[in-house]
């Protein structure tokens, strides 16, 4: 017979696993592969993700703001540079690319667009580089 304590403990279990389960979030286990094509992740989950085998980390900011402090190991193609289609483009569209920007809007929009290039592993960082600091996360420059 379970006791009260065991009843609300799966109970709580029970009522998050769903929300787990279905969060683009989270990382996903390295048996599931990579997050979905165009997913927003919150800086842990992109931490993990950006860390897989082949992932190129893109900096869609200005050279400018690259240059103050970026990500270990980004590239930077800023999507506001008038060549940014082109650039991205001539890129392997089969490997994962893990994007950021300031805040998450121009990195939203640089998915979109690479997404239209066919691009088919792509996702970026919710909240931008400033939720990678608040993270307690360091910046190279």
């Amino acid at each position: 017979m379970m006791n009260r304590r065991s009843v609300l403990t799966l109970v709580a279990l029970a009522s998050v696993a769903p929300l787990t389960a279905c969060s683009s979030d989270a990382p996903s286990p390295a048996n599931e592969g990579p997050p979905a094509n165009g997913a927003e992740l919150t800086a842990d989950a992109f931490a993990a993700a950006m860390a897989a085998p082949k992932t190129v980390l893109l900096d869609v900011r200005t050279p400018e703001e690259f240059a103050a402090g970026h990500i270990e190991g980004a590239r930077n193609i800023d999507i506001n540079g008038g060549n940014f289609e082109e650039l991205v483009g001539a890129l392997d569209k089969k490997v994962p690319y893990a994007l950021y920007c300031r805040s998450g809007n121009r990195s939203g929009t640089a998915l979109g667009i690479m997404k239209g290039l066919g691009f088919t592993s792509t996702y970026h960082l919710g909240g931008g580089i400033g939720a990678w600091t608040q993270s307690g996360r360091a910046l190279v420059q």
